[in-house]
């Protein structure tokens, strides 16, 4: 079965154990590996993994064009690679930045308002909302008991304001945050991926929210390089899925948002 990682980050090789730590510090987690884009493509292999979408995120707004041009080379040499692309609502110009993503041939943009420090419905970020409707999916970091800025009632009010905007809610909608989020966001029109879920909650529960959502809405993540993407995989099996569900998450629904 092929198996894309929805939920991946990669940083310069320089930088990359630095910036894993500092992930892995605001999660008081210790991160698997050093999320350089080699390791990310041999732990995935061995995983089983075939594809990788990259989620990069700038924590300032300066960071955003050379982040967003790392991204673009990496997806040039790793035929595994798909792309999106980061913003941040300080940018001068923000539609001019997400037209360069689309030139760059990056596929959708991401968006971590805990890290970055803004909410998801943000007004600074409307036009971009509205000019990406129909043009490229928004994946949104959700939920951090910690902090208000990506409670899954924010997004909601996303989507309520731009229905034409393909939305990816991460970590099921609301990382710590998981019944809360299935109350908010089980009706709502977006996709949901399941990175930073399986090492939080028992197989069972899981399995409960992807069936309440509607495998259909599932995608399939490691959230590396906190997580190992051989134990993400391991752990997704262990769910006990249907043979249609598991596909589903495992690569169609991907698919059907790459356009591939």
């Amino acid at each position: 079965m092929e198996i894309i990682d929805f939920h991946a980050h990669i940083y310069p090789d320089k930088i990359a154990e630095k910036a894993s730590q500092a992930t892995g510090d605001f999660y008081s987690i210790t991160p698997a590996y050093s999320g350089t884009s080699k390791e990310l493509l041999s732990s995935g292999r061995a995983a089983g993994i075939t594809r990788f979408v990259l989620l990069p995120v700038a924590t300032k707004p300066d960071q955003v064009r050379h982040i967003n041009e790392f991204i673009a080379d990496e997806v040039s040499r790793h035929r595994e690679f798909y792309g999106f692309g980061t913003l941040h609502p300080e940018c001068d110009d923000l539609i001019g930045e997400t037209e360069r993503i689309m030139r760059l041939g990056l596929r959708g943009i991401k968006l971590h308002p805990d890290t970055q420090q803004f909410n998801t419905d943000d007004k600074r970020l409307s036009e971009v909302f509205d000019y990406i409707q129909d043009r490229l999916p928004l994946l949104v970091h959700c939920g951090d008991k910690r902090f208000d800025f990506s409670h899954p009632r924010r997004l909601k009010k996303v989507i309520d304001n731009f229905p034409h905007l393909q939305v990816i809610a991460a970590h099921l909608g609301g990382w710590s945050l998981f019944d809360e989020a299935f109350e908010i966001l089980k009706k709502m029109d977006c996709y949901l991926d399941i990175s930073s879920t399986t090492m939080f909650l028992p197989p069972e529960q899981v399995a409960y929210y992807i069936r309440g959502y509607g495998a259909h809405r599932i995608l399939f993540g490691t959230d590396y390089p906190l997580w190992s993407p051989e134990q993400e995989v391991a752990a997704f099996k262990k769910l006990h899925l249907s043979a249609d569900e598991s596909e589903r998450i495992a690569y169609k629904n991907a698919f059907e948002i790459l356009k591939e």
